[in-house]
């Protein structure tokens, strides 16, 4: 968790390699995933860098293997996927060469194999519709009848015009009607057409679809009508087939293609067996290839951004590398000589950056889920504080405000210690929408944790009290005042003996008042909270002033901000703990009976107005003495604050400039190194993301201090209200839970025969699917939703830049995990 209070040290490393060292070197930092190199080589174009051959080298090593991936989806062939202890090393570029003629070798073999089934289909598929043709005909000729039908033999012969003809053929089925209706228009209805479907779909040799055929005979007259139709049949690609005119002609010619059917299977079942031979083969090795090859192509890329010394004889490569790590890429540098066999080492030295090193926090699976939301608002500048850290506490109980319930809590637990103790079954599923709940299981389950808790203490589980520690109240009514009242009022005074142990008293659940209660009770929390939640923010943003050494910005900035919250705000909560000390129903005085007790936000509205308002007789309008004197000095202590911010810091570098000093503003965090520790150290300039006031000018100055001033002004009081949005939502979660109960699973016990028990098992799977779907699912997202802007807007506002940039590293896991995405 230390690390994760502001992100690392980053250094800015500069390396020397040897170029037969530099591809094993970057290979052996590629496994660690430490280094972020920055491209030198900016002004260069893609297509002229030192290794653009290799690159497209690995691009057509990429192409063949996905056109093997897609062959083997065609064929439905699943290959394994690598687990990460079994992904292999990047490939020597020697070896490479072998890979590069196996895969020339499949893919040629592949691509053969599928022109020689395109071939051997359509042929089958002659063969097929031919054969529909002469059996389908059958039906349109009779042995018996002795019709003088133009052959084959007399389509040369102009003479014989006068006799009949005909033309069959195949055609699609969605084109016949159209087909019907052009024959009919260019013959002027002296054709006679008959057609069959074809029962089976027949495949397409090249698509593989199904299509829907159908066999039609043409008869017609005259060899100019016949040349006109055979048009047609090309424009429509309709296939037309020999059809002889005698049925012993026709039927020698059936029997002869189904044997030419019978030896196209043999031949196209034998060739589906050679290509799921070398597919199955090849796809026992592809996950192999694959990651190799990528992780051989991130090498070169990375490559492309090492610049060539003078001589030529030595790349240089700079990268951002944590200040932790630098004896880890100090050893990968070494290794990679090693595999390399170099006998010149690599040299590592760090140099003062000149730009703002990147962010860098380092996580866990615990704590990753976390960091991601603080990431999603903005990146935090480099070595500012770090809100993810104090999220994982605060932002589980803010949503537990809202969503305390021990029932929907233990919901919501299941739910998270599902994918928490199965979370190596579960990583494998590939759903986007589960990912987004399996990535942040941890926090679901330390926000239903929370809920537990909050829900024990507002005493509701699914809208229902449990009576753990015995009621306080007590009753000492007779039976008769009892039955002779329908509404009783029960005092504090007389009715309670001592306090409940902990959370509400289960009494409420039965009073008349109980939302009345409720509601003041949340919402004197959900303020409580939220100014604490508002101050700690403040209070951050000092300690992002004592580590950048902005004393400027501690003095004209942050006493300020928090004096005017405190003197207003924080007071305001000191009145509500004063107001539950002081009034008591077992106080002898009246003055500090409950009745007596003044409203906090009247006294507020007066305090800020200077207003009184006359109490009740034997009242006193005040909590304590003298408080309207404090009051009055809090008011105007916090009305200075507004100009000591607006024009305090202007005025400070004003005088700064013209005196030509140099002001207290900033200080930037550059790296040195020293050889034997590799230790940061700092110097002077800018790392923290600000503005160089020495070349602003003033008026632009005094604008943005103006902005900053109002805005943190009315934010104060608008973020104030906002955080009431947690009493807001826990009541109407609890409201809407006991609507649930009351109207839908209490009508189960109004039955009392045994269809009763029936109706009740009816009901209450009814009630459960409208408890999780609409109180834990959609509440919960509402709930998570608040929750989050409480702290990207109202608490990280305080302190938080956010005008940073991840660092990227270069990695094989990184990479890899973002091409399965």
């Amino acid at each position: 968790m230390g690390d994760m209070f502001r992100s690392e040290e980053m250094a800015l490393c500069q390396m020397f390699i040897q170029p037969e060292a530099a591809y094993t070197s970057v290979s052996e930092l590629g496994e660690r995933g430490c280094v972020q190199f920055r491209d030198l080589n900016t002004e260069v174009n893609a297509f002229q860098r030192k290794f653009v051959t290799e690159v497209r080298r690995c691009d057509e090593l990429e192409r063949r293997i996905r056109y093997i991936e897609f062959e083997l989806k065609k064929d439905n062939i699943t290959f394994p996927i690598l687990d990460e202890d079994m992904e292999p090393f990047a490939p020597n570029p020697r070896e490479i060469v072998d890979l590069e003629a196996k895969l020339e070798s499949i893919e040629t073999e592949l691509r053969e194999l599928s022109q020689n089934a395109i071939n051997l289909n359509s042929n089958f598929l002659e063969m097929t519709e031919l054969k529909q043709v002469l059996e389908k005909t059958q039906t349109f000729f009779s042995s018996s009848q002795n019709i003088n039908l133009d052959s084959q033999n007399q389509m040369d012969h102009q003479q014989q015009s006068g006799q009949l003809s005909f033309v069959a053929g195949v055609i699609k089925l969605e084109k016949f009607f159209a087909f019907e209706r052009m024959l009919w228009r260019i013959s002027r209805g002296n054709i006679f057409l008959r057609r069959s479907e074809i029962n089976e779909p027949v495949k397409d040799p090249e698509t593989g679809h199904c299509i829907s055929k159908s066999v039609f005979v043409a008869f017609f007259q005259g060899e100019q009508l016949k040349q006109r139709v055979k048009k047609v049949c090309a424009g429509f690609h309709a296939a037309i087939y020999p059809c002889p005119n005698s049925q012993q002609e026709r039927e020698q010619m059936l029997n002869d293609i189904r044997l030419r059917l019978q030896d196209l299977r043999m031949v196209l079942n034998t060739t589906a067996d050679h290509r799921n031979r070398v597919l199955v083969a090849a796809s026992r090795s592809l996950a192999t290839w694959s990651i190799m090859i990528k992780k051989m192509k991130a090498i070169y890329h990375t490559l492309n951004m090492f610049n060539l010394d003078v001589t030529n004889k030595c790349l240089i490569g700079e990268g951002w590398v944590p200040s932790k790590d630098l004896t880890i890429v100090q050893n990968a540098l070494i290794e990679g000589s090693k595999r390399a066999e170099s006998n010149v080492p690599s040299f590592l030295n760090v140099i003062a950056p000149d730009e703002q090193p990147p962010t860098f926090t380092r996580t866990n699976k615990f704590t990753r889920g976390f960091q991601n939301l603080i990431d999603s608002y903005g990146m935090a500048t480099y070595r500012e504080i770090n809100p993810a850290l104090y999220t994982c506490i605060t932002f589980p109980f803010l949503f537990a405000v809202m969503f305390g319930d021990l029932g929907h809590g233990l919901v919501l637990l299941s739910f998270a210690l599902l994918m928490v103790l199965r979370e190596r079954q579960l990583r494998k599923i590939k759903g986007e929408i589960f990912n987004i709940f399996f990535s942040g299981r941890y926090i679901i389950l330390l926000m239903a944790l929370f809920s537990l808790y909050t829900g024990f203490i507002y005493n509701d589980i699914f809208s229902k009290s449990m009576n753990v520690f015995g009621s306080a109240w007590f009753v000492d009514w007779n039976h008769s005042t009892i039955l002779n009242n329908s509404h009783l009022q029960m005092d504090p005074g007389q009715h309670v003996s001592g306090v409940y142990a902990m959370g509400l008293d289960p009494i409420w659940q039965l009073a008349d008042n109980k939302i009345i209660f409720l509601n003041t009770y949340k919402m004197k929390l959900s303020i409580i909270f939220g100014v604490l939640h508002m101050i700690f923010g403040v209070c951050m943003s000092l300690v992002n002033h004592c580590y950048f050494k902005r004393s400027i910005n501690i003095i004209m900035d942050f006493l300020p901000q928090i004096i005017f919250l405190v003197l207003l705000f924080g007071y305001m909560v000191f009145m509500m703990f004063f107001k539950w000390v002081k009034y008591s129903a077992q106080s002898e005085e009246l003055a500090n009976t409950p009745g007596c007790a003044p409203s906090i936000l009247i006294l507020f509205i007066n305090m800020m107005l200077f207003k009184h308002q006359e109490p009740l007789e034997g009242c006193e309008e005040y909590l304590f003495e003298q408080q309207e004197l404090v009051q009055r000095i809090f008011v105007i202590v916090a009305l200075a604050c507004i100009p000591w911010m607006l024009l305090g810091k202007p005025l400070y570098l004003m005088c700064c400039k013209k005196k030509k000093v140099r002001p207290l503003y900033e200080e930037n965090v550059d790296v040195e190194q020293n050889p034997n520790s590799h230790k940061i150290q700092k110097s002077d300039g800018r790392g923290h993301a600000g503005h160089d006031n020495d070349d602003e000018p003033m008026s632009e100055i005094f604008i943005q201090q103006a902005i900053h001033t109002i805005e943190y002004v009315l934010s104060t009081i608008s973020h104030t209200a906002s955080y009431l949005r947690l009493w807001a939502l826990s009541l109407a979660h609890a409201q809407l839970s006991e609507v649930l109960w009351g109207m839908v699973f209490a009508m189960s016990f109004s039955i009392q025969s045994y269809f009763g028990a029936i109706f009740l098992f009816v009901i209450f799977i009814f009630w459960s699917l409208l408890t999780i779907g609409i109180l834990v699912l959609i509440e919960g997202l509402s709930a998570f939703l608040h929750t989050l802007r409480l702290h990207w807007v109202e608490f990280m506002s305080k302190f938080y830049e956010g005008l940073g940039y991840a660092f990227q590293p270069f990695s094989f896991k990184t990479l890899l995990e973002g091409v399965e995405e």
